[in-house]
């Protein structure tokens, strides 16, 4: 039997649903994020980086449209039929409407603008941000269903254990949610979240060949400030940490599909009482001009790792993706100073060292 599904660290913040969407660096100690699943305790997994060009990747133009549909996915697929691409859309529709009314409630005076959009071959995708709201400056959490064709370099960089074979063009389908949340107060973490599902048909001249599948995601908290009992994971990039907190997993096809439908599931549920409480708490914490100008300051970290590191996000960009759905995930200030080092022993340095040096938290 196969080890449990296991959760690579990552320091993806993208609001890309591709599996490439995930920085893995050369080892790390994993942790579970999700309170109740019986697989989330993980440990000492090395994954493997893979690298791909992005600029092959067929994906065709959006469309705004003015009213959210049913359902993205092609006729062909069926609406309610049962399959995994029908109820994991389901799913994060589900988790997309949660999520908002939560945020919603903790705001108090912001709302959700919402885009729907749809593609002419299918699929399609729903955008929703809320701005300059009471207590967060920005949050978005987005839905995709998208249809496209993977080049054969694209294939055998998705996965690892594709033959010598060189296929011809893949399609390709992949759902999934994603969020980055920016609260206004320097004590209350900025959340990020997404989950996927990804499916490849048989390569064109490999007929007979099976369908590959896997499921990918994950949620980390990256605070300005720690309080640990608000910390709960970590994870590395930049040899710092861009948060204290992750569970990141890709390529997950290990166990039955019933079985990782639940657990991807109760880690998309998890994600509000994961995280609301600890707004609950930090959202009115008085807090002076230096702590905004640090918050500010890791802001401009944030945004280095999204733009310059994140393949997600450059996947995104390089292939024609949605760029308003992409760079959602960005806050609407930041600041940036020339080596910029905090005073030994303050409360920044301690963000700063516990990203450097990652610890077990729990």
């Amino acid at each position: 039997m196969p080890p449990p599904p296991t959760a690579a660290l990552s320091s993806s913040s993208s609001l890309c649903l591709f599996p490439f969407s995930s920085y893995s660096s050369p080892k790390k100690t994993q942790l579970g994020f999700c309170p109740s699943f019986p697989f989330t305790r993980l440990t000492n997994v090395t994954p493997t980086r893979r690298l791909m060009t992005c600029s092959a990747v067929s994906i065709e133009k959006e469309t705004l449209i003015s009213h959210r549909p049913h359902s993205f996915l092609r006729e062909t697929d069926g609406l309610d039929d049962g399959s995994v691409r029908s109820r994991f859309q389901r799913i994060i529709m589900e988790v997309q409407d949660s999520v908002c009314g939560a945020l919603e409630a903790v705001d108090g005076a912001g709302k959700f603008k919402e885009d729907a959009w749809t593609r002419p071959g299918g699929g399609g995708g729903i955008s929703r941000v809320l701005q300059d709201g009471d207590v967060f400056e920005k949050a978005g959490v987005n839905i995709s269903v998208v249809y496209g064709v993977m080049p054969p370099e694209a294939y055998r960089v998705a996965k690892a254990n594709v033959t010598d074979q060189k296929p011809g063009p893949v399609p390709f389908f992949a759902a999934g949610i994603s969020s980055v949340l920016h609260p206004k107060n320097p004590f209350a973490p900025t959340l990020h979240f997404n989950y996927r599902y990804f499916e490849t048909n048989a390569p064109k001249d490999a007929p007979g060949a099976p369908r590959q599948w896997w499921f990918g995601g994950g949620t980390d908290l990256t605070p300005s400030y720690i309080f640990e009992e608000d910390v709960k994971h970590f994870h590395s990039h930049r040899d710092e940490r861009r948060g204290l907190g992750g569970i990141f997993f890709d390529d997950l096809n290990d166990y039955d599909q019933e079985m990782l439908l639940s657990f991807v599931t109760e880690c998309a549920n998890s994600v509000v009482p994961a995280y609301v409480p600890i707004v609950e708490k930090r959202k009115n914490t008085p807090f002076t001009e230096s702590h905004k100008a640090w918050q500010q300051l890791r802001r401009g970290r944030y945004i280095e790792f999204n733009l310059v590191y994140d393949r997600g996000t450059t996947f995104g960009l390089k292939t024609g993706g949605r760029i308003e759905s992409i760079l959602v995930s960005l806050p609407l200030t930041a600041r940036w100073e020339y080596d910029h080092k905090p005073e030994e022993g303050s409360e920044e340095w301690k963000l700063l060292d516990a990203c450097m040096n990652p610890k077990e938290w729990i």
